[in-house]
């Protein structure tokens, strides 16, 4: 199953929702307002409980008894070790250890509702449920907007979080803007402040998650430098060439295309990194959000040409691999932050910090 939705039979229906736009190869509940945390929850069917509960194998052979000795298959206890299940259905979910502690569905939106204070100021999109249910994932739109120019070029604040009921990885919340004008994910952090909260599921998890908020007011104090960060850029008129130079840079993998680059041995590097840049330049150069005077010809434009292209260009696996790739730390994450890292060099340098020899 591509997707990986989980599918609950109980219910009949995918267990995921979106707010107006169809995702996800367009399966679960599509709904026209933007739901209260409880209704979000059932709308993408999130409102079961996971339990924690005595692992068993079987054993074979000789067993002493009351009655004697017996042959047959006998039940062990598995030490330190039990299954989540899902109450409502009895799936296993995953095998954890003695101190792992659950972090129930609902306590997870109860995270993003102390952001702000309630209802009234977190608007959820999306929010689903993957495999058996083992992972979900939130996405919750904050208050305000970040604004570059005239205001015309917006991008929207949201919040992120992802955690699993199988024993696998850590309670994820992270800071995601999103530019309207062509839904690109900018996951960009300045220096020394990080975009993202990872909460372990141990003893301590729900204080944690319960305290994540206060970490994740760096939200917008994050979003309030990104503003004055992308107007600036806005301002920085770039050559063609010099876009081109900034994405080669951005993608380059590693110190042996570096080099390649550098002497202008451009049939030694490969097909892949070559035609990758020209997707990216592409793009740069013809979408139409690219055409904005915020963006044609600015260094905000091209930096927006590196996440537009992993936002909209770039092809995944599927849903879930683009989720992980450009939100929870893969490729296009990393990527997105090496633009902005060069972006904020050719700012304070200029056109020199591009010449590599």
């Amino acid at each position: 199953m591509a997707h990986n939705l989980n599918f609950n039979s109980n219910t009949g229906r995918y267990s995921f929702f979106s707010v107006k736009e169809k995702a996800w190869h367009g399966l679960g509940k599509i709904v026209e307002k933007y739901p209260t945390s409880e209704e979000a929850i059932r709308h993408a069917g999130l409102d079961y409980d996971v339990a924690k509960t005595p692992l068993f194998t079987k054993g074979s052979g000789i067993v002493e008894t009351a009655n004697g000795i017996e042959v047959g298959d006998n039940e062990l206890t598995v030490p330190n070790y039990f299954a989540n299940i899902r109450t409502d259905n009895n799936a296993v979910l995953g095998v954890v250890g003695k101190d792992y502690q659950i972090v129930q569905n609902r306590e997870a939106f109860s995270f993003f509702d102390a952001i702000v204070g309630g209802d009234e100021g977190i608007l959820y999109e999306t929010a689903g449920a993957l495999g058996n249910g083992e992972r979900i994932f939130i996405t919750a739109k904050l208050p305000d907007y970040i604004r570059v120019g005239n205001g015309d070029d917006v991008t929207e604040k949201y919040i992120f979080l992802t955690t699993s009921h199988d024993g696998s990885g850590s309670i994820t919340a992270a800071f995601t803007p999103v530019r309207i004008v062509c839904q690109n994910t900018l996951n960009a952090s300045l220096r020394n402040m990080s975009n993202v909260v990872r909460i372990r599921h141990t003893a301590g998890a729900k204080q944690r998650l319960e305290d994540a908020h206060k970490v994740m007011g760096l939200a917008n104090t994050l979003s309030v430098q990104l503003e004055t960060k992308f107007n600036q850029w806005a301002k920085v008129r770039v050559t063609d060439s010099e876009v081109k130079r900034l994405i080669q840079l951005t993608l380059c993998p590693n110190k042996e295309t570096f080099d390649l680059i550098r002497k202008g041995a451009a049939d030694e590097i490969s097909t892949v990194f070559k035609n990758t840049v020209e997707d990216v330049f592409a793009y740069a150069m013809i979408s139409e959000s690219q055409q904005m005077e915020t963006t044609k010809g600015t260094l905000f434009g091209a930096y927006n040409a590196v996440t537009g292209y992993y936002q909209n260009v770039r092809n995944y696996k599927n849903e879930e691999a683009k989720l992980q790739s450009i939100v929870i730390g893969g490729t296009a994450q990393l990527k997105t932050q090496k633009a902005f890292e060069l972006c904020t060099s050719f700012e304070k340098e200029g056109p020199e910090m591009l010449q590599l020899n």
